[in-house]
Protein backbone atom coordinates (compact mmCIF):
# COMPACT_ATOMS: atom_id res chain seq x y z
CA UNK A 1 0.00 0.00 0.00
CA UNK A 2 1.24 3.15 -0.75
CA UNK A 3 0.92 6.44 1.51
CA UNK A 4 -0.07 9.77 0.80
CA UNK A 5 2.99 11.26 0.59
CA UNK A 6 0.98 14.29 1.67
CA UNK A 7 0.11 12.94 5.17
CA UNK A 8 3.82 12.57 5.66
CA UNK A 9 4.26 16.65 5.94
CA UNK A 10 3.92 17.15 9.32
CA UNK A 11 3.44 20.57 10.51
CA UNK A 12 6.02 21.15 13.18
CA UNK A 13 4.91 23.64 16.20
CA UNK A 14 7.94 23.86 18.59
CA UNK A 15 7.21 24.17 21.76
CA UNK A 16 7.13 27.91 22.81
CA UNK A 17 7.65 27.16 26.93
CA UNK A 18 10.04 24.20 26.93
CA UNK A 19 11.31 22.63 30.03
CA UNK A 20 14.41 24.75 31.20
CA UNK A 21 17.75 23.42 30.18
CA UNK A 22 19.04 23.02 33.42
CA UNK A 23 16.09 21.41 34.80
CA UNK A 24 15.83 18.57 32.17
CA UNK A 25 19.87 18.24 33.39
CA UNK A 26 18.53 18.24 37.07
CA UNK A 27 16.78 15.18 36.35
CA UNK A 28 18.41 12.62 33.74
CA UNK A 29 20.63 12.59 37.37
CA UNK A 30 18.10 10.35 38.62
CA UNK A 31 16.23 8.80 35.33
CA UNK A 32 13.34 6.49 36.45
CA UNK A 33 11.06 4.46 34.17
CA UNK A 34 8.35 6.29 32.59
CA UNK A 35 7.35 9.33 34.90
CA UNK A 36 9.57 11.94 32.83
CA UNK A 37 8.34 13.09 29.62
CA UNK A 38 9.44 15.54 26.59
CA UNK A 39 8.79 18.57 25.43
CA UNK A 40 6.75 17.36 22.09
CA UNK A 41 4.10 14.86 21.29
CA UNK A 42 3.20 13.41 17.60
CA UNK A 43 -0.43 13.27 16.82
CA UNK A 44 -2.56 12.05 13.91
CA UNK A 45 -6.13 11.71 13.10
CA UNK A 46 -8.23 9.52 11.55
CA UNK A 47 -11.96 9.70 10.55
CA UNK A 48 -14.06 6.86 8.79
CA UNK A 49 -15.05 9.48 5.99
CA UNK A 50 -11.53 11.51 5.55
CA UNK A 51 -8.79 8.50 6.73
CA UNK A 52 -6.07 9.53 8.20
CA UNK A 53 -5.16 13.41 8.26
CA UNK A 54 -3.21 16.21 9.94
CA UNK A 55 -0.39 14.93 11.12
CA UNK A 56 1.00 17.30 13.45
CA UNK A 57 4.43 17.84 16.06
CA UNK A 58 3.55 20.07 18.81
CA UNK A 59 3.59 20.94 22.05
CA UNK A 60 3.37 17.45 24.74
CA UNK A 61 -0.22 19.31 26.25
CA UNK A 62 -3.50 17.06 27.47
CA UNK A 63 -6.00 15.32 25.04
CA UNK A 64 -9.87 17.26 25.15
CA UNK A 65 -12.24 14.00 24.63
CA UNK A 66 -16.09 13.67 25.27
CA UNK A 67 -16.92 11.62 28.76
CA UNK A 68 -19.24 9.17 25.39
CA UNK A 69 -15.47 9.04 23.88
CA UNK A 70 -15.58 5.27 23.05
CA UNK A 71 -12.27 4.34 24.23
CA UNK A 72 -13.74 4.77 27.85
CA UNK A 73 -16.30 2.52 27.68
CA UNK A 74 -15.49 -0.18 24.91
CA UNK A 75 -11.40 -0.16 25.39
CA UNK A 76 -10.55 0.29 22.01
CA UNK A 77 -7.00 1.04 22.63
CA UNK A 78 -3.41 -0.20 21.41
CA UNK A 79 0.20 0.45 21.93
CA UNK A 80 3.71 0.40 21.11
CA UNK A 81 7.45 0.37 22.87
CA UNK A 82 10.28 1.26 21.64
CA UNK A 83 13.59 3.05 22.19
CA UNK A 84 15.58 5.23 20.58
CA UNK A 85 19.31 5.60 21.95
CA UNK A 86 22.53 7.84 21.52
CA UNK A 87 25.72 6.07 20.55
CA UNK A 88 29.45 6.61 21.39
CA UNK A 89 29.74 8.73 17.92
CA UNK A 90 26.60 10.99 18.78
CA UNK A 91 24.39 9.38 16.80
CA UNK A 92 20.64 8.63 17.46
CA UNK A 93 19.15 5.26 16.59
CA UNK A 94 16.14 3.10 16.47
CA UNK A 95 15.83 -0.42 17.24
CA UNK A 96 14.16 -2.36 14.10
CA UNK A 97 11.34 0.03 13.95
CA UNK A 98 9.51 -1.06 11.13
CA UNK A 99 8.75 -4.22 13.41
CA UNK A 100 7.09 -2.04 16.00
CA UNK A 101 4.84 -0.35 13.20
CA UNK A 102 3.81 -4.00 11.70
CA UNK A 103 2.86 -5.47 15.34
CA UNK A 104 1.27 -2.70 15.78
CA UNK A 105 -1.27 -3.06 12.88
CA UNK A 106 -1.29 -6.35 13.96
CA UNK A 107 -2.97 -5.35 17.26
CA UNK A 108 -5.52 -2.78 15.46
CA UNK A 109 -6.83 -5.93 12.70
CA UNK A 110 -7.70 -7.61 16.59
CA UNK A 111 -8.92 -4.64 18.04
CA UNK A 112 -11.07 -3.99 14.88
CA UNK A 113 -9.32 -0.32 14.58
CA UNK A 114 -7.80 1.06 11.30
CA UNK A 115 -4.08 0.28 10.17
CA UNK A 116 -1.38 2.79 10.57
CA UNK A 117 0.41 3.29 7.08
CA UNK A 118 4.02 2.00 8.14
CA UNK A 119 5.27 5.21 6.30
CA UNK A 120 3.39 6.93 8.91
CA UNK A 121 4.04 5.04 11.80
CA UNK A 122 7.84 5.66 11.37
CA UNK A 123 7.45 9.44 10.20
CA UNK A 124 6.03 10.31 13.51
CA UNK A 125 8.11 8.48 15.85
CA UNK A 126 11.41 10.12 13.40
CA UNK A 127 9.94 13.37 13.54
CA UNK A 128 9.44 13.35 17.61
CA UNK A 129 13.14 12.23 18.10
CA UNK A 130 14.30 14.94 15.62
CA UNK A 131 12.67 17.71 17.55
CA UNK A 132 13.45 15.94 21.22
CA UNK A 133 17.06 14.84 20.77
CA UNK A 134 18.32 16.60 23.33
CA UNK A 135 16.52 14.36 25.42
CA UNK A 136 18.12 11.02 24.62
CA UNK A 137 20.04 10.22 27.46
CA UNK A 138 23.67 9.20 26.97
CA UNK A 139 25.26 6.08 28.46
CA UNK A 140 22.77 3.59 29.61
CA UNK A 141 19.86 5.52 29.70
CA UNK A 142 17.62 5.58 26.71
CA UNK A 143 14.13 7.39 25.08
CA UNK A 144 11.58 5.61 25.68
CA UNK A 145 9.00 6.00 22.87
CA UNK A 146 5.04 5.18 23.37
CA UNK A 147 3.46 5.22 20.03
CA UNK A 148 -0.73 4.66 20.83
CA UNK A 149 -4.14 4.49 18.97
CA UNK A 150 -7.40 5.03 20.52
CA UNK A 151 -10.94 5.58 19.82
CA UNK A 152 -12.20 8.90 19.97
CA UNK A 153 -15.77 9.31 18.78
CA UNK A 154 -18.33 9.89 21.51
CA UNK A 155 -20.80 7.31 21.15
CA UNK A 156 -22.68 4.46 23.51
CA UNK A 157 -22.77 1.53 21.39
CA UNK A 158 -21.01 -1.84 20.88
CA UNK A 159 -19.34 -1.34 17.60
CA UNK A 160 -16.25 -0.15 16.43
CA UNK A 161 -15.45 4.21 16.76
CA UNK A 162 -15.86 5.96 13.32
CA UNK A 163 -12.52 8.19 14.85
CA UNK A 164 -9.26 7.59 16.57
CA UNK A 165 -6.02 9.48 17.20
CA UNK A 166 -2.74 8.37 16.92
CA UNK A 167 0.21 10.04 18.91
CA UNK A 168 3.34 8.98 19.62
CA UNK A 169 4.96 10.47 23.19
CA UNK A 170 8.60 9.85 24.65
CA UNK A 171 9.79 9.36 28.03
CA UNK A 172 13.52 9.47 28.87
CA UNK A 173 14.46 6.38 30.76
CA UNK A 174 17.03 4.42 32.96
CA UNK A 175 16.69 0.85 33.87
CA UNK A 176 13.02 -0.77 34.01
CA UNK A 177 13.98 -2.51 37.80
CA UNK A 178 15.22 -1.02 40.42
CA UNK A 179 18.58 -2.29 41.66
CA UNK A 180 19.52 -2.10 37.20
CA UNK A 181 20.67 -5.85 35.83
CA UNK A 182 20.49 -7.84 38.75
CA UNK A 183 18.66 -11.03 38.75
CA UNK A 184 15.11 -10.93 39.05
CA UNK A 185 12.47 -12.69 41.46
CA UNK A 186 9.37 -14.08 39.69
CA UNK A 187 6.20 -15.18 41.34
CA UNK A 188 3.73 -17.93 39.47
CA UNK A 189 0.24 -17.17 39.61
CA UNK A 190 -1.80 -19.84 40.64
CA UNK A 191 -5.22 -17.99 40.41
CA UNK A 192 -4.76 -15.68 37.16
CA UNK A 193 -4.36 -15.89 33.46
CA UNK A 194 -3.36 -13.53 30.89
CA UNK A 195 -4.86 -14.94 27.78
CA UNK A 196 -7.03 -17.32 26.07
CA UNK A 197 -7.24 -19.16 22.94
CA UNK A 198 -9.21 -16.62 20.50
CA UNK A 199 -8.23 -13.74 22.72
CA UNK A 200 -6.59 -10.63 22.40
CA UNK A 201 -3.28 -12.30 23.91
CA UNK A 202 -1.17 -11.38 20.95
CA UNK A 203 -2.14 -8.28 20.80
CA UNK A 204 -0.40 -5.34 22.55
CA UNK A 205 -3.57 -3.53 23.96
CA UNK A 206 -4.34 -2.06 27.26
CA UNK A 207 -6.62 -4.22 28.76
CA UNK A 208 -4.15 -7.22 28.74
CA UNK A 209 -2.18 -4.92 31.30
CA UNK A 210 -4.94 -4.05 33.17
CA UNK A 211 -6.22 -7.95 33.77
CA UNK A 212 -2.40 -8.46 34.89
CA UNK A 213 -2.09 -5.88 37.70
CA UNK A 214 -3.59 -7.90 40.12
CA UNK A 215 -1.85 -10.78 39.93
CA UNK A 216 1.43 -8.41 39.50
CA UNK A 217 -0.06 -6.61 43.00
CA UNK A 218 0.17 -10.51 44.29
CA UNK A 219 3.74 -10.94 43.08
CA UNK A 220 4.57 -7.50 44.77
CA UNK A 221 3.28 -8.33 48.49
CA UNK A 222 5.69 -11.85 47.60
CA UNK A 223 8.39 -10.10 47.37
CA UNK A 224 8.77 -10.55 43.62
CA UNK A 225 9.73 -8.28 40.56
CA UNK A 226 7.17 -9.88 37.99
CA UNK A 227 4.32 -12.29 37.57
CA UNK A 228 4.40 -15.55 35.48
CA UNK A 229 1.17 -16.80 33.77
CA UNK A 230 0.79 -20.14 33.29
CA UNK A 231 -1.82 -21.00 29.92
CA UNK A 232 -5.70 -20.74 30.74
CA UNK A 233 -6.65 -24.20 28.92
CA UNK A 234 -4.46 -26.92 31.37
CA UNK A 235 -2.87 -23.75 33.73
CA UNK A 236 0.67 -25.72 33.73
CA UNK A 237 2.33 -24.33 30.86
CA UNK A 238 4.53 -21.46 30.71
CA UNK A 239 3.76 -18.22 28.71
CA UNK A 240 5.13 -14.55 29.72
CA UNK A 241 5.67 -12.46 32.09
CA UNK A 242 3.68 -9.45 33.10
CA UNK A 243 5.23 -7.70 30.43
CA UNK A 244 8.24 -9.81 28.96
CA UNK A 245 8.83 -13.39 27.48
CA UNK A 246 10.88 -15.90 28.41
CA UNK A 247 13.76 -18.16 27.84
CA UNK A 248 15.02 -21.58 29.20
CA UNK A 249 19.03 -22.16 28.68
CA UNK A 250 19.41 -26.01 29.13
CA UNK A 251 23.27 -27.90 29.44
CA UNK A 252 22.88 -29.15 26.25
CA UNK A 253 23.24 -25.82 24.50
CA UNK A 254 19.45 -25.60 23.76
CA UNK A 255 17.59 -22.53 24.34
CA UNK A 256 13.74 -23.26 25.07
CA UNK A 257 11.25 -21.11 25.01
CA UNK A 258 7.06 -20.78 24.85
CA UNK A 259 5.81 -20.68 21.09
CA UNK A 260 4.00 -18.07 19.52
CA UNK A 261 -0.03 -19.78 19.51
CA UNK A 262 -1.90 -16.64 19.89
CA UNK A 263 -2.16 -16.23 23.75
CA UNK A 264 1.78 -14.63 23.45
CA UNK A 265 2.97 -11.55 22.52
CA UNK A 266 5.50 -11.50 19.69
CA UNK A 267 8.05 -9.65 21.21
CA UNK A 268 10.54 -7.88 19.15
CA UNK A 269 13.52 -8.63 21.95
CA UNK A 270 12.15 -11.96 22.26
CA UNK A 271 12.22 -12.34 17.90
CA UNK A 272 15.90 -10.73 18.16
CA UNK A 273 17.28 -13.12 20.92
CA UNK A 274 16.68 -16.13 18.61
CA UNK A 275 18.42 -14.91 15.87
CA UNK A 276 21.16 -13.84 18.23
CA UNK A 277 21.58 -17.26 20.08
CA UNK A 278 21.35 -19.17 16.57
CA UNK A 279 24.36 -17.26 15.34
CA UNK A 280 26.17 -17.65 18.76
CA UNK A 281 25.45 -21.78 18.05
CA UNK A 282 22.35 -22.60 20.70
CA UNK A 283 19.66 -24.41 19.37
CA UNK A 284 16.45 -22.62 20.36
CA UNK A 285 13.64 -24.83 20.24
CA UNK A 286 9.86 -22.66 20.39
CA UNK A 287 8.36 -25.15 22.39
CA UNK A 288 5.52 -25.91 25.15
CA UNK A 289 7.51 -25.75 28.38
CA UNK A 290 5.32 -27.08 31.65
CA UNK A 291 5.59 -25.14 35.63
CA UNK A 292 6.30 -28.82 36.64
CA UNK A 293 8.84 -29.14 33.81
CA UNK A 294 10.68 -26.19 34.92
CA UNK A 295 10.77 -26.95 38.78
CA UNK A 296 12.42 -30.19 37.89
CA UNK A 297 15.30 -29.05 35.16
CA UNK A 298 16.22 -25.99 37.89
CA UNK A 299 16.18 -28.90 40.75
CA UNK A 300 18.34 -31.51 38.63
CA UNK A 301 20.82 -28.82 36.95
CA UNK A 302 19.60 -29.34 33.71
CA UNK A 303 18.58 -25.86 33.30
CA UNK A 304 21.43 -23.83 33.95
CA UNK A 305 19.85 -19.96 33.13
CA UNK A 306 16.65 -18.64 32.48
CA UNK A 307 15.48 -14.91 31.63
CA UNK A 308 12.95 -12.48 30.23
CA UNK A 309 13.28 -9.95 27.90
CA UNK A 310 10.85 -7.49 26.40
CA UNK A 311 11.60 -3.55 24.68
CA UNK A 312 11.57 -2.34 28.45
CA UNK A 313 13.97 -4.69 30.41
CA UNK A 314 15.92 -5.91 27.47
CA UNK A 315 17.02 -9.15 28.97
CA UNK A 316 16.76 -9.40 32.81
CA UNK A 317 18.26 -13.06 34.40
CA UNK A 318 15.80 -14.78 36.47
CA UNK A 319 17.24 -15.96 40.18
CA UNK A 320 14.46 -17.32 42.16
CA UNK A 321 10.89 -18.27 41.31
CA UNK A 322 8.21 -18.44 44.04
CA UNK A 323 5.19 -20.08 43.74
CA UNK A 324 2.12 -21.22 46.57
CA UNK A 325 4.25 -24.37 46.93
CA UNK A 326 7.57 -22.97 48.10
CA UNK A 327 10.57 -21.77 45.59
CA UNK A 328 13.47 -22.74 43.93
CA UNK A 329 16.64 -21.11 42.23
CA UNK A 330 17.92 -21.13 38.58
CA UNK A 331 21.62 -22.34 38.67
CA UNK A 332 23.27 -20.02 41.59
CA UNK A 333 20.73 -17.90 41.42
CA UNK A 334 22.50 -15.01 39.03
CA UNK A 335 22.88 -13.83 35.81
CA UNK A 336 24.62 -17.22 33.74
CA UNK A 337 27.34 -16.91 30.34
CA UNK A 338 24.38 -16.86 28.04
CA UNK A 339 22.34 -14.57 29.30
CA UNK A 340 25.50 -12.12 29.79
CA UNK A 341 26.71 -12.30 26.71
CA UNK A 342 23.11 -11.98 24.71
CA UNK A 343 22.54 -8.79 26.39
CA UNK A 344 26.21 -7.41 25.55
CA UNK A 345 25.34 -8.03 21.97
CA UNK A 346 21.70 -6.73 21.83
CA UNK A 347 22.36 -3.76 23.70
CA UNK A 348 25.83 -3.48 21.79
CA UNK A 349 23.86 -3.37 18.59
CA UNK A 350 20.90 -0.73 19.95
CA UNK A 351 23.76 1.74 20.93
CA UNK A 352 26.39 1.11 18.31
CA UNK A 353 29.35 -0.77 19.94
CA UNK A 354 28.47 -3.73 18.30
CA UNK A 355 28.41 -4.91 14.58
CA UNK A 356 24.93 -4.98 13.45
CA UNK A 357 25.14 -8.18 11.10
CA UNK A 358 21.25 -8.33 10.37
CA UNK A 359 20.47 -4.19 9.65
CA UNK A 360 18.68 -4.02 12.53
CA UNK A 361 19.38 -0.05 13.20
CA UNK A 362 17.86 2.93 11.78
CA UNK A 363 19.74 6.12 12.00
CA UNK A 364 17.58 8.74 12.95
CA UNK A 365 20.20 12.06 13.07
CA UNK A 366 23.87 12.02 12.91
CA UNK A 367 26.69 13.56 15.05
Amino acid sequence: MTTNTALLDFQIVPNASPMPEAERLAAFENLGFGTLFTDHMAVVHWHVDKGWHSPEVSARKPFQIDPAASVLHYAQEIFEGMKAYKAADGRITLFRPEENARRFNRSAERMAMPDVPEELFLKAVEELVKIDAKWVPEGEGSLYLRPFMFASEAFLGVRPSREYVFCVIASPVGPYFKGGSKPVTLWVSEHYTRAAPGGTGAAKCGGNYAASLLAQKEAASRGCDQVVFLDAAEHKWIEELGGMNVFFVMDDNTVVTPPLSGTILPGITRNSIIKLAGDNGLDVIERPYSFDEWMADAKSGKLREAFACGTAAVVAAIGTVRHPGGEFVIGNAGTGMETETLRNQLTGIQRGSVADTHGWVKEVTRA
